[in-house]
């Protein structure tokens, strides 16, 4: 899979970025690295660890791995268990497995007791493709946004995310960690050094107007600043890798300084990052805003670049939206 298309062009092309990893791949090899430093780290599994990539972890450390088999709900409440003796319980499965099967047990067994449980869902969005709508995670987002005490990070690439599991395990409690199949360009190049939980990373400036993302459309972001460059628009780029805290700051100050804001994710259109960034904005300083994402509807099996092209994930659609406010 060599990266998913942007407005007919291969991700992160006309920014000038190089492929890199998958964000589930950098997250297995960073939990693997950060093994010895936090010798309390265990995985729990729902025997999907080699494709969430907590088998990198596991295969260096098996005996601080376990695997549940395939019963999430069962994963949740092990790791709830393993954490409130004292260790740093990392749990993985596809993020609609995790979240939605899950969903109480977390409630009741993680978030309610505040246990420093890390939540790890990985095959986010519809970039997974073949594998069909069953096993899209579109609701992740706005279901761990909704748990008092969790922590909610959607990171834009392998250093972000190397840089953000490194947070999730020096956090104390609970967090939700999104991560995608497909290989994703390199923002950050080698090293993501300005990752901070509730703080976003401006990786673009500009003074027309702001386009707040998170996960692989950050990359669609920044090829759509390009464009829009050309066209004369110098578009702001914010990476918003932590969508709960939200780093209200930095879109207060883009909402007065560039007086229109879009906000673009792989997301379901209610309850993700654009709701959060709406409230914000609603609330503080009131401009125009647009939002490019999966909208209400389920999506289908089939080709990820075609199904981003589909449903309107482009870096093409990122400029359409900006275009729409500027009239």
């Amino acid at each position: 899979m060599a990266g998913a298309a942007a407005g007919g062009t291969t991700l992160g092309e006309k920014a000038g970025l190089k492929m890199g990893q998958a964000t589930r791949d950098a997250f297995g090899d960073a939990l693997r690295d950060l093994g010895d430093e936090f010798p309390e780290i265990v995985t729990v599994d729902g025997d999907v660890g080699n494709s969430t990539r907590t088998e990198v972890f596991a295969k260096k450390y098996p005996n601080r791995a376990v695997n549940v088999g395939i019963a999430e709900s069962n994963m949740v409440s092990v790791a709830g268990g393993l954490a409130s003796t004292g260790k740093t319980a990392v749990t993985a499965s596809f993020a609609c497995f995790l979240m939605n099967n899950a969903f109480d047990q977390i409630r009741m067994s993680v978030a309610f007791p505040k246990l420093n449980v890390k939540l790890v869902g990985s095959h986010a969005g519809i970039s997974i493709g073949e594998d069909g709508p069953s096993q899209m995670g579109i609701e992740d987002v706005s279901l761990a946004c909704s748990l008092p005490n969790v922590v909610v990070m959607v990171p834009s690439d392998a250093a972000s995310t190397k840089a953000a599991v490194r947070a999730m395990i020096e956090h104390k409690g609970p967090t939700y960690l999104r991560l995608g199949r497909p290989k994703v360009p390199m923002i950050y190049g080698d090293s993501c050094k300005d990752f901070k939980i509730g703080k976003s990373i401006t990786v673009r400036d500009g003074g027309d107007v702001t386009i707040i993302a998170n996960g692989l459309m950050v990359s669609a972001a920044l090829d759509a600043a390009k464009d829009l460059e050309d066209a004369g628009i110098q578009a702001r780029v914010i990476d918003m890798h932590t969508v709960k805290p939200i780093d209200r700051d930095a879109i207060v100050k883009a909402a007065k300084e560039t007086g229109a804001i879009v906000v673009a994710e792989e997301h379901l259109h209610h309850g993700g990052l654009g709701s959060v960034v709406a409230q914000v904005v609603s609330e503080t300083h009131p401009v125009r805003m647009a939002y490019v994402d999966v909208g209400d509807c389920y999506a289908e099996s089939g080709d990820p670049d075609g199904l981003l092209q589909k449903y309107g994930l482009t870096a093409e659609n990122i400029v359409k939206a900006v275009k729409s406010l500027k009239k």
